[in-house]
């Protein structure tokens, strides 16, 4: 297990906002950050450090993608035709990771990760054991019939904490979606306000 995952919510504390949307998160409690300097009073942030939260909330929605793994997706982003804050968008979006999280077969972004590598989810009837593994347009997305009655998986099913995206076609008695399509940064039911633009800024600079 790693270090992001045992500290997950001191992400929220620290960026003072509950990222996730999730009921436990300790800002819904102390909206200051972490530590015994975390109920200073915050300082106007600079461009430079608007542009860098910015890029930690987005970065720490998804779990854990290291720097070097969102850097490479938003260089992907760049290259491509269109604007380049929402080809971010959609790449993220297209992680396999994501898609079980958004579909809610498991509760969490981390508990989707650890899902994939363990070998619950099947692309296309096949297993696929990386959790950024890209999905395409189309693409079928289902739980093993072994996985399917696991307590998590009918907890986060039955969960009113989140809505399944329109761009996700999902059955969860078969526990199963179609990624229906691509979306962009409205499309996406983030808990708090994602401003991908200004990521495209900070690694622009």
């Amino acid at each position: 297990m790693t270090k992001r995952v045992r500290a997950k919510y001191k992400i929220d504390r620290r960026l003072g906002e509950n990222i996730w949307g999730r009921p436990k998160s300790p800002v819904n409690k102390r909206e200051y950050g972490p530590g015994e300097h975390g109920q200073r009073r915050r300082g106007k942030l600079s461009d430079y450090g608007t542009q860098l939260r910015a890029k930690q909330k987005l970065k720490g929605h998804y779990g854990n993608i290291t720097e070097k793994q969102f850097k490479a997706i938003y260089r992907e982003a760049e290259r491509q035709k269109g604007d380049t804050s929402e080809n971010l968008i959609g790449l993220l979006e297209r992680r396999l990771d994501a898609i079980v999280y958004r579909a809610k077969f498991v509760p969490t972004v981390f508990a989707a990760r650890q899902f994939v590598n363990h070998g619950h989810v099947l692309v296309n009837g096949r297993r696929v054991t990386i959790a950024s593994y890209r999905c395409k347009e189309g693409d079928v997305i289902e739980l093993r019939e072994k996985s399917r009655d696991l307590a998590i998986v009918i907890e986060a099913a039955q969960s009113p904490e989140r809505d399944v995206p329109d761009y996700l076609e999902v059955d969860h008695n078969k526990m199963r979606a179609t990624f229906v399509r691509t979306p962009v940064l409205a499309d996406v039911p983030y808990p708090v306000m994602m401003e991908p633009n200004l990521v495209i800024e900070f690694y622009s600079r």
